[in-house]
């Protein structure tokens, strides 16, 4: 018999991951959502390295009683699963499946008068529910009346052909080639303040004063090179098809010879002009 055992300490238990436990305890650890379970998963990895429950207190600051009841917890239950909390007991649910029920089919398949969508307390004085109550049932089941997104069909008949070259041309680039989006940014404010400031210094921030005098706008031409993340970008104060093609020679310019550039750019009627096609 061991000595650990005369002496009625149980020994410790060995952990082994397996490389997808890693990758699991890794990515909880990386999202950074819950601070109780990113801190034991680096219990868990830790003591995957062999050490003792001392030295794995030592390393993540906690005692030794808290990395043991990890680790057993998660050998015995088998997996990263054992280090989610489990159900804690509490109150019976007061509001059965049907008013649940009522209160998502009111949501999705009506709205209500005078208004442009439901608000919790509007859908709350409707059914006969609490503001909290709803609020909790639109959570559990992922609904937002108050959020909309907008959406638009193409009407070009080549619409796919051309969206999978442009994807082409940014996910495989030709060899000896650049890939260049390009666009502008146009009325830019050109604002300057009435009165010069003081700078920062220790125990005063910066100041401005609250009026400024505006100096007209201007538009920013950019380039991003998406292989390194690079910008080569100009600013004029008009954006018409010269300003355009100012910018263009400027990117022929600064970019290596002898390489092809492919330039991404959207359907502004300054991209199209016919002195830019020719």
């Amino acid at each position: 018999m061991s000595l650990s055992k005369l002496r009625g300490r149980p020994l410790k238990r060995q952990l082994q991951l397996s490389e997808a436990q890693k990758g699991e305890l890794e990515e909880i650890i990386k999202q950074r959502k819950n601070r109780a379970l990113m801190f034991r998963a680096r219990i868990i990895l830790k003591c995957d390295s062999g050490l003792s429950n001392s030295k794995v207190a030592a390393a993540v600051r906690t005692t030794p009683f808290t990395v043991g009841f990890w680790r057993n917890r998660f050998i015995q239950n088998g997996g990263v699963s054992a280090l989610w909390d489990e159900p804690r007991p509490g109150a019976p649910r007061k509001i059965g499946d049907e008013k649940v029920e009522a209160v998502i089919k009111a949501t999705l398949e009506s709205k209500p008068k005078a208004a442009t969508h439901w608000s919790t307390r509007m859908m709350a004085k409707q059914l006969g529910l609490s503001q909290s109550a709803v609020s909790r049932i639109w959570r559990a089941f992922g609904l937002k009346p108050h959020r909309s997104q907008t959406f638009q069909f193409s009407k070009d008949p080549y619409f796919i052909e051309k969206v999978r070259d442009i994807v082409g041309l940014y996910m495989s680039p030709p060899t000896n080639a650049l890939v260049l989006c390009v666009d502008e940014k146009s009325q830019i404010q050109a604002l300057d303040r009435t009165q010069p400031g003081l700078p920062l210094k220790k125990g005063r921030c910066g100041t401005m004063t609250h009026d400024y005098k505006r100096n007209g706008t201007a538009t920013l031409f950019a380039a991003l090179n998406v292989s390194d993340g690079t910008v080569i970008s100009m600013c004029d104060d008009r954006h018409r098809h010269q300003e355009w093609l100012q910018f263009l020679r400027v990117i022929d310019q600064v970019t290596a010879e002898g390489k092809q550039l492919y330039l991404i750019a959207d359907n502004y009627a300054t991209h199209k002009h016919a002195k830019v096609r020719r």
